[in-house]
């Protein structure tokens, strides 16, 4: 390749395969082909190769299978700059044309040029263009799926196929959610709108074989060649459709084997408005909020829509702006930030759902480090529409005690807001106190039910990461701490009870629900709204405490589990929660979880006294509870140092 100079060398290099790129991986250091020496030095085969993906593939021009990229060698000179008595050359940027000799800079430009060549007829390259051995991707596997991946895998701004390890754990909640989808009617058809590298969509089809019909999409091309890959990879069959027209050829066709992954190359709007699917996952660089008038467009009725929220910094209250922005939402934070994250995105959801007038039921909702992680199951109907329209309220936030407590129903103003909260620090603190948030989804988060089969499906496919935050998830939906599973009893169970809103009994398919039409659907409907009303009373208490923020100055607490025996022995219900390692989920007023915190801590000077109730002098004790209670507040009045929307 040194051989070459100047314009040839540039026509040269800067055509290659869309299959060929690139011959730079050896031990020795190499030079970039497309820039000169004193611009980029030479380096190894893994940087040289991040610099060609980075700064020539990205912005190249494609024809006919191949790539024109961007090239920074001295073959397009512009024209001299003179300064005093000295003359600079500069180099420019450019791009060689594939069919004829011609440099162009701009890559608008680029494209207009290769057009009109095509019009004319011309679409012989007058160039050679050698290929280059196939660069060696770097396969990892993840549940006995193996997947390519290109370098920078896990930093999506330098690469067009993302792959991030940290999310895991949630690729395995949305396969038991699926694998549970399953259980109750088969086949279904599922949609994986974002595949990146196909590895979810993968898994799908790997375990659960005839039982599902995956498609894969992306609108990226380079993602698309590497799902294709990936398929042939783990010795899958690959049905591939880029462009609308044809998809709709082949929707018309029928007769799809069930072992075929169809992948598609189109825009995730564009593929759900124009297919129904029973399962739909969504996973966009962001948030989702874009997507969900087309999910809950087609998806069937009882089918599940899941979606995983990566916009933490919005909805985790560190740019307000932005919530405020992409949720129509107010937030401020708050202890219970994460739950409040998970209740903002249902509140998306529900909304989209209520303009295609579809009602939804919550089966799961998780938020962690990295995500917020959102299934629901979509009930047709504008009656189920309306109910979940109607637990979408306003939260009221006291900022000094971090009581809260939802707005009542109805649209009356009240004449004292305050009124409504436990606390009375509105009366007892100078200033408005509380905040308002909202508005939010104020039902449930969790179906127990469904979270049992859940495990069970995560127990049958050996998911050990998923299995503990199921067991978590499973406690926190029935509000208990004293809980032993029995995965193959429960399981039993479930099979005869109606999970979420699907009842399947042993003398009735499947397919019996989808063939009966609309009837049978509006009978399991009726069942689901008489289980739900039935089983509002024993609906997990919304939010939790945090046991640390509430904790007195000077005094050593309990520990958190015997802490929630006390709490369970003064007759409420207690859990821990996933959303915070520390949390108690419990219906116990603020008032009444201190009361208990502080009956049962040690003052510091007395460390070596057993845990138990304390005795102390009634002026020593009253005069040290209003100490502690002063000292509370002002920490936590220094703590909330965030914007305030008062009542």
């Amino acid at each position: 390749m040194q051989d070459f100079q100047e314009e040839k060398f540039g026509n040269y290099i800067s055509c290659v395969s869309r299959t060929s790129w690139l011959f730079v991986f050896s031990d020795e250091k190499k030079p970039c082909p497309l820039c000169p020496e004193e611009k980029f030095k030479a380096c190894y085969s893994h940087k040289l190769h991040r610099h060609l993906q980075n700064l020539h593939w990205k912005v190249s021009v494609a024809f006919e299978g191949y790539r024109m990229c961007i090239c920074h060698l001295p073959c397009h000179p512009v024209k001299p700059n003179l300064i005093g008595d000295q003359t600079f050359s500069k180099m420019g940027a450019h791009y060689h044309c594939i069919i004829c000799s011609a440099t162009i800079t701009r890559r608008t430009d680029m494209i207009g040029h290769i057009n009109r060549h095509v019009n004319k007829g011309e679409t012989e390259s007058r160039f050679i263009t050698i290929p280059a051995p196939k660069s060696s991707h770097e396969v990892l596997k993840e549940s006995a799926t193996d997947v390519q991946v290109l370098p920078n895998y896990s930093t999506p701004q330098k690469t067009d196929s993302y792959f991030n390890p940290k999310m895991k754990l949630n690729r395995q909640l949305i396969f038991c959610a699926l694998a549970v989808l399953a259980e109750e009617r088969k086949p279904i058809e599922c949609l994986d709108a974002f595949g990146a590298t196909g590895i979810m969509g993968l898994q799908w089809a790997k375990h659960l074989r005839s039982s599902v019909k995956v498609t894969i999409n992306d609108c990226n091309e380079n993602s698309v060649t590497m799902i294709q890959e990936n398929c042939h990879l783990n010795k899958m069959k690959v049905k591939l459709h880029t462009k609308e027209q044809d998809y709709d050829e082949a929707m018309g066709d029928g007769g799809e084997n069930s072992d075929t992954i169809e992948v598609t190359k189109m825009d995730a709007n564009v593929i759900m408005h124009l297919r129904s699917f029973d399962f739909i996952h969504l996973d966009p660089f962001g948030t989702s909020v874009n997507y969900l008038d087309s999910a809950f467009r087609n998806v069937r009725n009882l089918g599940i829509v899941s979606l995983t929220s990566t916009d933490i910094s919005s909805l985790y209250a560190k740019a307000q702006h932005v919530a405020l922005r992409h949720y129509g939402c107010n937030i401020v934070r708050t202890e219970y930030y994460k739950e409040l994250a998970a209740r903002i995105v249902i509140a998306a959801v529900t909304r989209a759902a209520a303009r295609c007038n579809k009602g939804i039921e919550v089966l799961l909702a998780v938020a962690l480090e990295h995500f917020v992680l959102v299934v629901v199951r979509v009930l047709r109907g504008p009656s189920p529409a309306d109910d979940s329209a109607k637990k979408i309220r306003y939260l009221i936030h006291c900022q000094w005690c971090e009581e809260r407590i939802f707005q009542k129903e109805g649209n009356m103003v009240e004449e004292n807001p305050y009124q409504q909260l436990p606390c009375d620090c509105h009366g007892s603190m100078p200033g408005k106190t509380a905040v308002v948030l909202g508005p939010l989804w104020s039902g449930a988060l969790f179906n127990t039910g469904f979270l049992r089969r859940m495990l069970f499906e995560a127990v049958q496919y050996g998911l050990d990461e998923a299995q503990p935050l199921l067991k978590t998830l499973v406690c926190e939906a029935d509000c208990t701490t004293l809980k032993h599973f029995s995965i193959h009893s429960l399981y039993d169970e479930n099979k005869q009870e109606e999970c979420g809103v699907y009842i399947k009994t042993p003398n009735t398919s499947a397919e019996s629900y989808l063939v009966h039409g609309k009837r049978k659907s509006d009978e399991v409907i009726r069942n689901a709204a008489k289980r739900q009303k039935s089983e509002n009373s024993a609906e997990h208490p919304a939010f939790y405490y945090n046991i640390h923020r509430h904790s007195i100055k000077g005094m050593n607490m309990p520990k958190l589990n015997k802490f929630l025996n006390y709490l369970s022995e003064a007759g409420y219900r207690v859990s821990r929660t996933h959303f915070d390692p520390m949390g108690v989920r419990t219906n116990a007023p603020l008032a009444q979880f201190k009361t208990i915190l502080m009956k049962y801590s040690t003052p510091t000077y007395l460390g070596g006294q057993a845990e138990g109730p304390v005795h102390l002098p009634e002026d020593v004790k009253a005069g040290e509870q209003v100490q502690a209670a002063a000292d509370s507040k002002a920490e936590d009045a220094e703590h909330c140092g965030c914007s305030r929307v008062f009542v």
